[in-house]
């Protein structure tokens, strides 16, 4: 399989063994491919980042709300004490940049596991079962690859003829 000076394969081919940090740009750099395939390496590496990333800023929200529960009282020097309204505006940034997170990772994230089945030789639209059964994506993302997920790949050559 033909790579470039770094020894990555192509776009269009897997990158078996791939480090975190390869994995993780290759994802972006595939944002919204859905022919080719994935390694096993690309898409568990992608997993982690996402959940690393989700799990700083869910962490932050529930951190932010915390802080507001704990100060949102005050007693005055006459013992009286008051409640403080309103909801924390760092909870809000938290909650949007989760939210713009999941806008930026859908199609890319789609695309991924659409390439990661083509991988173990299935077509890609049997990665929507993962929606409806969360266990499937699992079991998916395991798959051994198969030789024959290679009649989803789109070289930039042409691939010879048998």
């Amino acid at each position: 399989m033909p790579t470039d000076a770094g020894g990555a394969p192509p776009l269009w081919a897997p990158w078996y063994g791939a480090g975190f940090l390869d994995a993780f740009v290759r994802f972006w750099k595939k944002y919204a491919r859905f022919d080719g395939r994935a390694s096993r390496s690309e898409f568990w590496w992608w997993y982690l980042a996402n959940a690393l990333v989700v799990t700083v800023l869910f962490g932050g929200y529930i951190i932010s709300i915390i802080v507001w529960a704990a100060g949102s009282t005050m007693t005055d020097e006459y013992g009286i004490t008051t409640a403080t309204s309103g909801f924390p505006g760092v909870a809000l940034l938290f909650v949007g940049l989760l939210g713009l997170w999941g806008l930026a990772t859908f199609v890319p994230s789609l695309a991924l596991g659409w390439r990661r089945v083509h991988d173990a030789g299935l077509a890609g639209p049997f990665w929507l079962i993962s929606f409806a059964a969360g266990v499937a994506g699992i079991v998916f993302g395991c798959l051994e690859p198969n030789p024959n997920g290679a009649q989803y790949d789109q070289p930039d050559v042409p691939r010879p003829q048998a």
